[in-house]
């Protein structure tokens, strides 16, 4: 049976100073009418109960004693979601897996290349150090890049659309597994050249969703956490992909070829158990099908109430949005514009970008893509050279373990602003480091060493918050292309740095180029500062206060505001110093209250 809406007498309408319970139960009216409206208009009525008490529990501001007729179940849910956050059910935690897997694939296809570097230009009549051959090995390594940016990033929002998360993401797996068998099977560059394309435009489609599908499918107190595997099962990938190119090693001249066909291992696994996985109840929503967005983070919640709550509080938090959503979906060329023409999304897209680009800037994937390579050219061995980038390979998968934590309690900001500094510094100094003669073992051991260390430092803040970051400030109306221009901007500029990269060793040698990235880590600190707000902790709907402060405001707030603030604190030791809090969200809440009052008028 369902609850009995409460009404009120003439009389009690007649008052002209209401009391307080009678304004509470005018509220929770109100809020009956909405739900029970809801409930019918999308099919969900045979849990109408548990949508009101989802509704009274949003009423209450999640006050769990105030909403009457609760399990015992339900309140300890509830509670469990501060205290316990990690509880969560198998269904989540299978669904992050399958999630991570995906992740594991991008990070072995990206790092296959680095050991088929010291075998395939001499294969194919390349391995000279001219201008012509130098061009064309970084563009065969920056070739997913290219592809990734220019396409497979693009592909992602009309086949998300039309497929889904979980489509898009096997859609994006079959390229990939194809790419890889056809580089193993190349006989010439340009057919190299042209799977790696392939693969680019696989892995884009992969990149630009599964953070996205990890993202909507997690509680808010624990989504950067998740969002992180991301970043850490990439890296794992990574480390895989070393241990495989150390493995082929053996094969001699035909080792590239296991090493490029290698990353099909983890794609069949993750073929299979994607379709075990319940759709996005974000993208459900998107598409106004409340009913399957409920029926699936039924299992992705503890308790139906939780996943009843997290459907309604969306619904009307796109409610309160109307006014800058028309009711009509955009087209895709449309949506591309209003990622810099509508306010709130271009202060997210500048943030996004911000964050893509520095993760470029730092100089990561170089040392991704070239730490054979490098080593190699600092006299180690061939093995030995496939050795030290296991360990690199190692090292930034263990580093990346902290950020699960710290993702949510400092913040994405924080962690980048912390790590990029250190990051420079080691750079700079693995760049002086090629000053010491290579007969000596200070040369090996110290390269070596600062080169782990800056991946240690990369691996918990500059790897894991871009993509975090990316996956989440966007509104659900522009999700997924903006996750497709935030993906295409990381590769675009992943690309010109691999393309770009043996020209500037041969230009400025290995000691100039490191030094070049030390400088450009100090670039990509001051963009952070300046242009990336933090979103720790807030609901993917809740970002729409924190985005809704001018750049211009956001900029003199760090520079006026925060900076002063930093030096006497951090700097003079002044314990005094007081930080003034940023007026975040005022012009959403101005939007919000006109469309309260315009629904209040029309009820």
């Amino acid at each position: 049976m369902s609850k009995t809406v409460p009404t009120h007498t003439e009389g009690q309408r007649s008052r002209q100073t209401p009391s307080a319970s009678d304004e509470a139960r005018d509220s929770e009216r109100l809020n009956f009418n909405h739900v029970d409206s809801f409930a019918e208009h999308h099919r969900l009525t045979h849990h109408l109960d548990t949508f009101r008490q989802a509704a009274a529990l949003l009423l209450s501001d999640s006050d769990v004693d105030n909403v009457p007729g609760l399990s015992a179940p339900e309140v300890q849910a509830l509670h469990d979601e501060g205290i316990r956050k990690w509880r969560q059910p198998r269904m989540f935690y299978f669904t992050v897996l399958v999630c991570s897997i995906g992740a594991i694939e991008q990070g072995w296809a990206q790092t296959g290349m680095n050991g088929a570097n010291l075998y395939f230009p001499q294969a194919f009549g390349i391995g000279s150090d001219s201008k012509h051959d130098n061009f064309v090995v970084g563009l065969i390594n920056s070739g997913i890049y290219l592809s990734t940016g220019l396409l497979g990033a693009w592909l992602s929002d009309p086949i998300n659309n039309r497929l889904g998360r979980r489509g898009a993401v096997f859609v994006g797996s079959v390229l990939c597994l194809i790419a890889n068998f056809g580089s193993s099977l190349s006989r010439t560059w340009p057919q190299l050249l042209f799977f790696r394309f392939v693969l680019g435009a696989g892995l884009g489609i992969n990149a630009s969703t599964v953070s996205v599908y990890a993202a909507e499918c997690a509680p808010a107190a624990i989504r950067g956490g998740i969002a992180v595997s991301w970043q850490m099962w990439v890296a794992f990938g990574i480390f895989m992909g070393f241990v495989a190119n150390a493995a082929a090693y053996s094969y001699g001249a035909d080792a590239w070829r296991w090493q490029l066909a290698g990353p099909v291992i983890p794609t069949v696994p993750l073929l299979i158990m994607l379709h075990l996985c319940p759709e996005s109840p974000a993208w459900y929503i998107k598409n106004e099908r409340y009913q399957e967005a409920f029926q699936s983070l039924y299992k992705l919640r503890n308790t139906e109430l939780q996943a009843a709550r997290d459907v309604y509080s969306t619904y009307l938090q796109r409610r309160a949005q109307k006014k800058v959503e028309e009711s009509e979906s955009p087209s895709f060329v449309r949506k591309i514009m209003e990622l810099v023409t509508i306010p709130r999304i271009r202060r997210a897209t500048t943030a996004s970008y911000v964050v893509m680009l520095s993760q470029q800037l730092c100089g990561i994937n170089i040392i991704a893509f070239y730490s054979s390579t490098i080593f190699a050219q600092a006299g180690f061995s061939m093995l030995g050279a496939l050795v030290a980038s296991c360990v690199f390979g190692f090292v930034n998968f263990i580093g990346a373990f902290p950020a699960i934590w710290t993702m949510d309690s400092l913040g994405r900001r924080s962690l980048l602003l912390l790590t990029l500094p250190l990051m420079a510094l080691t750079m700079l100094f693995a760049g002086l480091s090629f000053s010491i003669p290579p007969e000596n073992a200070a040369h090996f051991g110290l390269l070596a060493t600062l080169i782990y260390l800056f991946c240690a430092l990369y691996s918990p803040g500059m790897g894991p918050v871009p993509n975090t970051y990316s996956a989440e400030v966007f509104p659900l109306s522009h999700r997924e292309v903006g996750m497709s221009f935030a993906v295409a901007t990381a590769n675009f500029w992943a690309a010109v740095l691999s393309l770009t990269f043996p020209g500037f060793v041969t230009a400025l040698g290995s000691q100039g180029a490191f030094v070049l990235y030390a400088v450009l880590n100090i670039l990509a600190l001051v963009l952070v500062f300046l242009f990336v707000p933090e979103t720790k902790q807030k609901t993917l709907d809740e970002l729409d206060g924190v985005f809704s402060v001018s750049t211009r405001t956001f900029v003199k707030y760090q520079t006026t505001e925060y900076l002063p603030w930093f030096a006497k604190r951090y700097i003079l030791r002044q314990k005094e110093a007081e930080l003034k809090p940023p007026a975040f969200g005022e012009e959403y809440e101005r939007l919000v209250g006109q469309d309260d009052d315009d629904d209040d008028a029309t009820s």
